[in-house]
């Protein structure tokens, strides 16, 4: 749980750091790829710690949290990565992909735990 709450909050800190620092701080090394870029790998990492612990999600007593929290975290950023694969970089898709991979992927190993 460590690892997915480091791979959820460091991009959105890396946004609030760029946005404060930049506008008030007249921080100008602060610019949009550093929170655009931390944004896009952390669906790939998110997908990484998905795949490690599929033992959590396939046992709803002990991975419950797991399971909920992850399948949110990947929804938020697949919506914020196909605004990110529109107006920055067409690599935001391997993140949109990922983030999907983690909706999806979810639920046929609840599918499968269950039958």
């Amino acid at each position: 749980m460590k690892f997915l709450a480091a791979c959820t909050l460091v991009p959105i800190l890396c946004f609030a750091f760029q946005d404060l620092g930049s506008k008030y701080g007249g921080m100008n090394w602060l610019t949009y790829d550093y929170t655009a870029w931390s944004l896009m790998i952390a669906p790939v990492l998110m997908l990484v710690l998905f795949i490690r612990n599929r033992e959590l999600i396939r046992n709803p007593r002990t991975g419950s949290n797991f399971s909920q929290t992850i399948k949110i975290v990947a929804g938020m950023y697949a919506l914020w990565n196909i605004i990110g694969a529109i107006g920055y970089s067409w690599l935001a898709v391997i993140s949109v992909l990922s983030s999907l991979a983690i909706l999806v992927g979810d639920r046929q190993l609840k599918k499968r735990a269950s039958a």
